[in-house]
Parts: C-alpha cells; structure tokens; sequence
C-alpha cells in the first residue's frame, strides 16, 4: 500500500481497451478535441447507434486531458458524468468532441462536452466534474503532467470485437452485467476505468430493454472500485432505470450509482 510519503507515479500502458476505440485527440487553441470513426463494434447490442456508454468515455477522456495540468501533478479523478443525447447517433462517419472548461476551482474542476456529427449535425453533451485524488503521493509522472510534451493519441486503431466482448462484460441475468478488474482495464489511479463502469451499467439497463439505445447516461463515483469483479444491478421501469455497481471484491462496497432513459420511453 502506498503511504502519504512514498511517491507513486502513474503512467498509461499501451494496450489499454479504450485506446482500441481509435480516439484522436489535439489541443485546439484552449480546447482539448477529440474525433472517432464511427464502426460497427461501437454499436449498442441489437441497433446500428454509437454506444451512450462510449460517448461517456469520449467525454471523461477528453475532460480529463482538459483539467489535467490545472490538478498536474496529483491524478485528476471523475466524481460525476452526465450524457445527454438528442437522438440515437446513427448515419454518421464520424463523430467529434470538444470539452470546454466551464469552473476551475482549487479542489474541482467542471468540464462541458459537445458530440458533433461528420455533418456538423449536434449528437448531445455531456457534463462532469473532477477532482485531485484524496492520495497525495499519487501523481502523474513528469511527462504526463506537461501538457506541452505529452504524446497525443492516435486514431488508428480499431476494436477487434464489439467492446463489451472486449471488455470482457457479461451479462450474468437480465439486468445483472460483470466486469473484471485487468490490467488493460485501469485508470490512472490503478482502479477500474470509470468509463468502462459506465459501460457495465449500461450493459444491465440494455439487458432489461433490448434493442434500444440510451438517451440519458447519468454516472455518480462514490468510491473507486479498486478490486473487482464489478457487477451492475439494474432496475427499469418505463424505459427509466436506477443501476447500483458494486466491487465485490472489496466487502460488495457501492462504487457508483447511474440513471438511465431509453429512446424508447423518451420520446
């Protein structure tokens, strides 16, 4: 376990499951922008729609870059994430985002994110807050702490499988999905990815209501979940559903809470 003086620096493996979903990123002036191709692996199980749980990566991802250097050099870490999109993400090439910092407190940051469609066509936004992980002695290493020298990402790359397979999420009972921890599968503060919690919490609401996609995608992180597996309860009623994600491996302690809506019962 590390203590408050013995400094533990974090850095990002190159075989990480979100760096598969071809995910460029720049520095645009102030902005942090991101673009992806749109492929069939991104789809949610059943419809030709991009994934709401992947636009909620997209934008943690691009969030993050974009409070980094104002936490640098203590980890930034995700207390909420809302997504909110106007309608299924379909027919689209490609879609891009940009994060726009809207607060920057000394211990919060709050970041808005705008999806686009290759037609410029607006897909929805997205809304999260962060702050410095509670470790002190958890810190990014010196590279990626400079915003100036870190190596941006790369589109390119390409999932092998639709991503929950990758992820290796499965759906254990209708509105119970599983994750486990794995190397390729950890944040920079060595937990579970949120993103990818957001993506078994979705799995356990889609399971309720298969073939639909979500309109509204709302995360709360209440502890990391630093062992795993992670298992996600779902509870739908009229397309609104309540979704508990739990670390089983460490005393079945809650990590985060989510809401859902369907495109089904949102219109």
């Amino acid at each position: 376990m590390t203590t408050t003086d013995e400094v533990q620096y974090v850095t990002h493996t190159d075989d990480h499951i979100l760096l598969e979903l071809g995910f460029g990123l720049d520095l645009v002036g102030d902005e942090w922008h991101g673009s992806a191709p749109v492929v069939p692996e991104l789809f949610a199980p059943g419809t030709r729609s991009v994934r709401t749980s992947i636009l909620a990566i997209w934008a943690d991802t691009v969030a993050g870059y974009t409070v980094m250097d104002r936490f640098a050099p203590r980890v930034p870490v995700t207390l909420d994430l809302d997504v909110q999109v106007f309608a299924p993400p379909r027919e689209s090439e490609t879609i891009d985002v940009a994060a726009r910092l809207v607060k920057a407190g000394r211990s919060v940051g709050v970041v808005e994110v705008e999806f686009t469609g290759s037609g410029g066509d607006q897909i929805g936004f997205a809304v999260t807050s962060f702050m410095a992980a509670p470790n002190p002695a958890l810190v990014m290493a010196p590279d990626l702490a400079d915003l100036k020298t870190r190596p941006r990402r790369s589109p390119g790359r390409r999932l092998s499988r639709p991503l929950a397979e990758r992820a290796r999420c499965e759906i254990l009972a209708p509105g119970v999905a599983t994750l486990p921890r794995a190397e390729d599968a950890i944040n920079a503060s060595n937990t579970i990815n949120g993103g990818l919690l957001a993506l078994t919490a979705e799995e356990a609401a889609l399971s309720l209501t298969p073939g639909e996609t979500l309109a509204s995608l709302g995360i709360r992180y209440l502890r990391p979940a630093r062992v795993g597996p992670v298992v996600a309860t779902a509870l739908v009623h009229d397309g609104l559903g309540r979704v508990e994600v739990r670390d089983t491996g460490a005393d079945n302690r809650l990590a985060v809470l989510a809401t859902t809506r369907t495109f089904g019962r949102a219109r």
